[in-house]
């Protein structure tokens, strides 16, 4: 008997035993429904943030409920101290003066780039303007470059004994001698949220231009046969239907700004003396420099963290009742 004869018999066999019909092989993946394949598609965007994002920020709770200075890290026992860094950091002067001087640059830079976003994306959103092109093409330049290397650029250019900045200016005549513009004090911090805005100003220019680009043409045909001159159309118009993206702009630029650091770090390092020390400095300092008050530093970030949430809200709650 061949092969053949032989597996055509024991097909035969098999069909007589289940009744006529062949056997059904059961699939080895059953079809998930839409929810499950869901949980599974997205499970490992979950655990990486859960091990990247959620833990740190639940270790340094914990943390900011304990004593955890460099003897405690030897040792590897933390003492529960309940709400003391949270009593001494609000009760330090050098913690409300950095978070002063936070507030500050945030206001400053962060007005300041949602006036310029507004003003240039209009302005490289006219067909007529030629200097559009040369702007789009320009526009991500900063974006790029990394905060650390931005900071260290502009460290350079505020130099005082050979700096570009005062070169210019004094080439101009503009100004008579050199000006120490990150070595006063009452300057000091105002030349940090130049470098900030510079480095971050091309993002909110996209946002804003590219919001521009959704609004309809016919309403401005409409107003211009109405006799509404440039400033109304922006007014009545332009700004209303930019409200939403400016709200955007406003929650993550000042998230971010509230975090400033590297800036700080290459150009002034928290000087001259404190004028230039801000929140996310005085966690570090306080976190990764004598006295290594870990506690401390993570309580700090934590009352940070809050003061951005709650800006965050108020932000929600104001403008978008205005855009409903």
């Amino acid at each position: 008997m061949t092969a053949p004869e032989a597996a055509k018999i024991g097909a035969a066999k098999t069909l007589a035993l289940t009744g006529g019909t062949a056997p059904r092989r059961r699939g080895f993946r059953a079809e998930l429904s839409p929810r499950s394949l869901a949980v599974v598609m997205n499970l490992p965007t979950l655990v990486t943030l859960g091990l990247v994002l959620a833990y740190p920020i639940a270790y340094a709770a914990y943390l900011s409920f304990h004593r955890v200075a460099l003897a405690d890290l030897r040792r590897g026992i933390f003492p529960f101290v309940g709400l003391d860094n949270y009593a001494r950091i609000l009760s330090e002067p050098l913690f409300l003066l950095a978070l002063k001087n936070t507030f500050v640059f945030v206001a400053v830079s962060v007005g300041t780039e949602i006036v310029l976003a507004v003003a240039i994306a209009i302005l490289i959103n006219q067909r007529g303007v030629w200097t559009s092109r040369v702007t789009k093409t320009l526009i991500l330049l900063p974006y790029a470059v990394p905060p650390i290397a931005n900071g260290l650029i502009w460290s350079f250019l505020y130099n005082f004994d050979a700096g570009f900045l005062n070169r210019i200016l004094f080439t101009l005549h503009l100004i008579d001698a050199p000006i120490d513009w990150v070595g006063n004090p009452n300057t000091a911090l105002y030349a940090l949220t130049v470098p900030y805005i510079w480095r971050t100003l091309p993002f909110a220019i996209l946002l804003v231009h590219a919001a521009l680009q959704g609004i309809n043409p016919e309403l401005y045909e409409a107003a211009e046969v109405d006799g509404a001159r440039a400033w109304h159309r922006f007014w009545h118009i332009t700004l209303p239907l930019l409200r939403p993206i400016i709200v955007v702009i406003l929650v993550l630029r000042t998230s971010f700004a509230f975090t400033v650091f590297e800036e700080v770090l290459a150009i002034t390092q928290g000087g001259p003396g404190d004028a230039t020390w801000v929140a996310a400095w005085y966690s570090y300092r306080r976190s990764f420099a004598p006295p290594f008050d870990i506690g401390v530093g993570s309580a700090s970030a934590y009352i940070l963290a809050m003061a951005v949430g709650l800006l965050a809200i108020a932000y929600v709650k104001l403008i978008y009742r205005k855009v409903d």
